[in-house]
């Protein structure tokens, strides 16, 4: 069984936490192979590194693979929780993945090259079409079900890419309510991407439903050009019995600043026979709200664009053709045994291209192993990598540093259960302590301020981390 995608990290695992599950913590570790020394788990999952083409080593695998989930429900944990607050759940480890929410922010560089392809084009219509970008962001959730590990006050995490052309720095800045902040830019000089997440959860009895609070910024330099937008709402159906299942919903608006170009995608809820599921569909317009191309696809396969007027005349033909082909189940479509489970509904396995159609995104290929591997793509196996010589320059508040994340990525699930609790109740003593003495929390490298062209509130980066002065960092491990 897996449990949430990222956006639902908000909801679980609290300082503010009476601790009365901390002890399902040392239950579950019991009830699998902890040992890795001892694991009878198959398949290449020892740190395995690839040479790419600029030299630099990168995991192509974790150290260990992930163990079952199958026999551990969310129910067993939801049902003693009847009546309390969300946040103050906290929630065994053996529904966590090895990364925190913070990495987890940080895959949304993985389809960088269409930041590098917009800040290429010279006409701001191919500039808004690279903006797939935003889609692109989400696709990593696609069967990511399990939870990232909930992001401690002040804790970092930053990742610098030569051969990709970014570095990127995030912040947990707030607890109560939690809000992640990040910043990247281009090695070149050419973007900034900046933004903070902070989701509102629903419970609906079968579903938990997050919608994402905080405006993302994509700022083309070169250009001088501003886009911003949020993120679609993220829905995880049969949180308490049947096949865990997700889906992305609403309007999302990319709104470009400096031109009044806006494109807006609508990703589609599945609807009463699953017909839509994953769909996204969408139109670029210009500030006269004229529309210059039709956006279509599915953000866990790939996007095309046409221009509207081939749209409609293959809308108008596919309706016509009287009934739809019957869909083609997928594979990944298990059918539960329970008629009170949500089952995810039938879906067609690839987008219907229409002739003419030019490509924005399409998603990369997983490892073959990505299955035992918290199904990770490749870029996110190496969020979580420690060479040889990286402790000494990050700052000590770096999610790498963490414990119970590094000792879950090395299958040692007892100890990594042990350090979680521990580094709790560390978090609540600290608290404690400011209250006692009336002290407020300071963020380190972003503070409260406005967005310059949303005019909302925003936490913007003060600027310093990478000058690589660490001494005021908090203790927090």
């Amino acid at each position: 069984r897996k449990l949430l995608p990222y956006f639902f990290h908000a909801g679980f695992d609290s300082d503010n936490s009476s601790g009365e599950f901390s002890e399902a913590n040392h239950k579950v570790a019991e009830m699998f192979d902890l040992d890795p020394h001892q694991s009878n788990r198959t398949g290449k999952h020892n740190g395995e590194t690839e040479i790419q083409e600029n030299g630099i080593k990168r995991h192509t695998s974790l150290p260990a693979p992930m163990f079952s989930r199958s026999d551990f429900s969310v129910w067993s944990i939801l049902k003693k929780c009847i009546g309390l607050e969300l946040s103050k759940i906290t929630m065994p480890i053996v529904f966590n993945e090895p990364l925190s929410f913070l990495q987890r922010i940080t895959e949304y560089m993985e389809h960088i090259y269409l930041i590098n392809k917009a800040c290429s084009h010279a006409d701001p219509l191919e500039r808004m079409q690279a903006t797939a970008f935003a889609v692109s962001a989400v696709a990593s959730q696609w069967e990511r079900t399990g939870k990232p590990f909930n992001p401690l006050l002040g804790e970092t995490y930053e990742l610098t890419r030569e051969d990709l052309g970014f570095r990127f720095i995030s912040e947990q800045v707030s607890h109560h309510p939690p809000i992640s902040a990040f910043y990247s830019e281009g090695l070149n000089k050419d973007f900034i991407f900046h933004g903070s997440i902070y989701p509102k959860l629903k419970f609906w009895g079968k579903s938990i439903e997050a919608e994402p609070r905080g405006t993302i910024t994509l700022e083309l330099l070169k250009h001088n050009e501003a886009y911003t937008w949020t993120n679609p709402t993220c829905c995880v159906h049969n949180v308490i019995i049947g096949k865990l299942w997700l889906e992305q919903y609403g309007t999302v608006e990319i709104v470009n600043h400096s031109t009044g170009d806006k494109c807006v995608l609508n990703f589609k809820p599945c609807g009463l026979f699953g017909k839509e599921l994953h769909r996204v569909e969408g139109y670029i317009q210009d500030k006269n709200r004229k529309k210059l191309c039709v956006i279509y696809g599915k953000w866990t396969e790939c996007l095309w664009c046409t221009d509207p007027t081939t749209y409609e005349t293959y809308k108008k033909n596919e309706k016509r053709g009287g009934e739809q082909k019957k869909l083609k189940p997928s594979e990944d479509v298990i059918k539960s045994e329970n008629d009170e489970a949500d089952d995810m509904p039938e879906v067609q396995e690839t987008v219907q291209y229409i002739p003419g159609s030019k490509l924005l995104w399409r998603i990369n290929c997983r490892p073959p192993n990505s299955s035992q591997m918290y199904n990770f793509t490749s870029f996110a196996v190496s969020l979580n990598e420690l060479e040889k010589g990286m402790e000494a320059i990050l700052a000590p508040t770096d999610c790498r540093l963490r414990p119970d994340i590094r000792n879950m990525e090395n299958g040692n699930m007892d100890v990594a259960s042990k350090e979680k609790e521990r580094l709790e109740e560390k978090q609540r003593a600290a608290r404690k302590e400011r209250a006692k003495d009336e002290v407020e929390w300071q963020t380190r490298w972003f503070h409260q301020g406005t967005n310059p062209y949303t005019g909302t509130s925003d936490w913007l980066y003060s600027g310093g981390y990478f000058d690589r002065n660490f001494s005021d960092c908090p203790d927090i491990y």
